[in-house]
């Protein structure tokens, strides 16, 4: 078995991959048995799966270290190749959707597969590779200039996720230092940050006109594959998020700055929730791995072989350090079965929400390796979202592993700000739908626009006298913004589902398990509705759904004894 550290890496040659790709399209045309179209598309599957995992293991090892000059220049390869190979994957699915065969090959492969490639088909033109090219270095270049962050503070170098413990130091002065420093370093940045996201909205742009869009809104609820919904379904869940859950979520806010001993809750203060300190983890990486140990055993016998597997092929780069990307994702490669888990522990409770939250995604792709379609490894995203979310809480009863006396701060605080994060991720997604409905607005405009929705959706946030995030900058450190348009629904979508297995598994964690289990098993092979209902779970679109969610979770924080 291969550890993660020892997988070879070799950069493909394009050309002859893509003439292999085309042959067997040609081919995959001109079958005229079930069994023959089915062999060729096996072969396109693996062609496409090894071509993924090198792009992968390019991808990880360059967030690994931002330094290292060799996997720069690979990532700059695969900006370029990516698009050119993409040319190949069309063709194919339009073989695919086209075949007079295509009834049977429904049965055999599944209809979610033919639905995404003809959703796929809308979304490219091969005139446009050198403006997805671009698209791709401007997205590098973004990420680029967040993981060169060399702050110094406290006597040391930080990075922008190292700073996590400061900012919620039981020190008030500390916290608005720490928070001065880092936004002092995005401001320094922010005409940059400013000038390429701006690039990246005029060729969205460019691309969705070209393709025939009125605008990059279209273009980016197609190239997120969105089925069964649209952007009105999104429109009315924010307006629920509005009427049900700002208002919860500002009395929480209130009843965090009382509990806390201040007037005013400030920027600087909102990660900081009770006035002995939050909530943290009682030992480094190393007790955090012995405690998940214990954790996904007793889970069980899946959770179990499922995290051996991770550690035995080293496929776990957690801890935060010098020229790491920040963030956390979690990845798969597909080649080797092997999902990959990156993070950036800095010693708060976060550490433990990676470490369920990406286990969740990882899981879920471990479960369903067995789909060898390579669209099927993950679903989309908004159904991705409900594998991770729902493990956090899935987690809870062995939280005390982690934090000991503290395990009573760590729950209150994570499903509160699981609260919390809905408005704000609504406004995330509302944001992005002003600005490509509008792609001429200056940058001023752009941060004035993320100013008036944040008063909106998050009326208790206090700036004081920042006039960087007073400007309507905050944005610029939310990197799926820039890399990941209209990825960010998602997240709110999925965590009303989460909410519903939170509410389950206090009334039968066993049937709410092995539902989540299912979930899992079936992967990406089915669209989002239609894996909300295997699981059993209501449409978080469905008017009074979010409210009727609420009720228990909204009962359980105001009546805490530590919400006050």
């Amino acid at each position: 078995m291969t550890t993660f550290t020892k997988l070879s890496y070799a950069r493909p040659d394009l050309d002859a991959l893509n003439s292999r790709l085309s042959d067997y399209s040609v081919e995959l045309q001109q079958a005229s048995t079930l069994e023959e179209a089915n062999e060729l598309i096996r072969q396109i599957n693996k062609e496409r799966n090894d071509f993924e995992t090198q792009s992968q293991l390019v991808a990880i090892r360059h967030s690994v270290d931002t330094r290292d000059a060799f996997y720069e220049a690979e990532q700059t390869f695969f900006d370029d190749a990516l698009p050119v190979y993409e040319k190949e994957v069309q063709a194919y699915y339009r073989v695919l959707t086209e075949h007079e065969l295509r009834s049977q090959l429904e049965e055999e492969w599944g209809s979610q597969l033919f639905e995404l490639a003809e959703r796929a088909l809308k979304t490219f033109d091969e005139s446009l590779i050198p403006k997805l090219q671009e698209e791709n270095r401007l997205s590098t270049s973004y990420q680029k200039v967040m993981s060169a962050a060399q702050i110094e503070f406290d006597g040391k170098t930080l990075n922008l996720s190292q700073f996590g413990p400061y900012l919620q130091s039981p020190d008030r002065s500390v916290r608005k230092a720490a928070s001065e420093a880092r936004y002092t370093y995005l401001s320094d940045n922010g005409e940059e940050l400013d000038r390429i996201y701006g690039e990246l909205v005029r060729v969205r742009t460019d691309i969705a006109h070209t393709l025939g869009f009125p605008s990059f809104v279209e273009l980016g609820y197609a190239r997120m594959q969105r089925v069964g919904y649209d952007e009105s379904n999104v429109a009315n869940f924010r307006k629920q998020v509005r009427d049900v859950i700002v208002p919860l979520a500002s009395s929480l806010k209130e009843k965090q700055a009382k509990r806390i001993g201040i007037d005013t809750l400030t920027y600087y203060d909102e990660s900081f929730v009770f006035p002995d300190g939050n909530a943290t983890p009682q030992g480094d990486e190393a007790f955090i791995i012995e405690g998940g140990n214990t954790m996904y055993k007793e889970l069980s016998n899946e959770t179990d072989a499922f995290f051996q597997y991770m550690q035995e092929r080293g496929a776990l780069d957690l801890t935060a350090k010098p020229g790491k990307s920040g963030g956390g994702y979690c990845t798969y490669l597909p080649s080797e079965g092997l999902p990959f888990i990156f993070s950036n522990f800095n010693g708060t409770a976060g550490d433990i929400d990676v470490l369920t939250h990406e286990v969740g995604h990882a899981f879920q792709v471990y479960e369903s390796r067995h789909l060898k379609t390579p669209e099927y490894a993950f679903p989309t995203y908004e159904a991705c979202e409900i594998h991770s979310m729902s493990m956090e809480f899935f987690c809870w009863p062995w939280m005390e592993l982690f934090f000991g006396d503290q395990v009573d701060k760590y729950k209150f605080n994570h499903l509160a700000g699981s609260v919390t994060f809905l408005p704000y991720g609504v406004l995330v997604d509302e944001f992005q739908h002003v600005i490509y409905r509008n792609p001429d607005m200056t940058a001023a405009e752009r941060r004035q626009a993320w100013r008036d929705l944040e008063k909106v959706y998050l009326p208790h946030r206090d700036y004081e006298e920042n006039a960087y995030l007073e400007s309507g900058a905050w944005w610029h450190q939310q990197g799926h913004i820039f890399q990941s348009p209209f990825y960010y629904i998602d997240y709110t979508l999925a965590q009303v589902c989460a909410f519903q297995f939170w509410v389950r598994m206090h009334e039968d964690r066993e049937a709410a398990w092995n539902d989540y289990l299912t979930l899992c098993q079936a992967g990406g092979s089915r669209s989002f509705l239609e894996l909300v209902e295997l699981a059993g779970l209501k449409s978080p679109f469905e008017d009074g759904v979010l409210k009727e969610t609420l009720e228990q979770i909204e009962d359980y924080l105001l009546k805490h004894p530590l919400a006050n």
